[in-house]
């Protein structure tokens, strides 16, 4: 069985995407792959977030996850991206990294990686499913393949029925309203197998 690597890349400011990408990790070594958990780096000026007791904590206990660089986009065979909706986009966080990757794509270095997204909001239509639409938009430009969990398991409707990527609902308390581990792990496992089938279809 061909080893895939899976890079798990996630913004969160209180946490809930966090709590995603340890999910889709999870899954995605119970599938077999070598799992990195990478968050995006905090651009945010300090008082915004000294502002929000919430966002500083999680900004504190989170300080030893490593910062995701461009060689783990090189590295990874998969991604999965998790962000919260900022008016129906991608975080400025996420975004700014992003737009860091036109070296490796313009020597191919991205084509054919395989990606999935997740996304969480404050309510059920606070813009999930067009994040991560947006998101991909980038993705279509890198030449990668998108594996969006579409309506292949029942776990999708369990979680919600988004069919782009697994998406979640969060209260003032940060509490999720939906149970989505099941479909983050089932997310996290089709993508690793697509990927699986592409490495070794595939020859560079």
């Amino acid at each position: 069985m061909l080893n895939v690597k899976l890079a798990v890349i996630y913004y969160s400011s209180t946490g809930t995407n966090y709590k995603l990408a340890q999910m889709a990790a999870k899954g995605g070594k119970a599938s077999g792959a070598e799992v990195k958990i990478l968050k995006t780096a905090e651009t945010a000026p300090e008082s915004a977030i000294d502002s929000n007791p919430a966002w500083k904590d999680h900004l504190e206990q989170t300080a030893s996850v490593p910062t995701v660089a461009l060689e783990d986009l090189e590295w990874a065979d998969a991604i999965i991206f998790s962000v919260p909706t900022r008016y129906g986009s991608v975080p400025a966080q996420m975004k700014q990294f992003l737009d860091t990757t036109g070296g490796l794509w313009s020597k191919g270095k991205l084509a054919n990686k395989v990606v999935s997204a997740m996304s969480s909001a404050s309510n059920p239509h606070g813009g999930q499913e067009q994040t991560i639409l947006s998101l991909y938009a980038t993705m279509y430009h890198w030449g990668a393949i998108i594996a969006a969990p579409g309506y292949t398991d029942e776990s999708v409707f369990g979680a919600g029925g988004n069919p782009y990527g697994t998406s979640v609902t969060v209260d003032q308390e940060g509490n999720m309203k939906e149970d989505v581990e099941e479909a983050v792990m089932y997310q996290a496992k089709r993508t690793v197998q697509i990927a699986r089938c592409i490495k070794g279809g595939i020859r560079h």
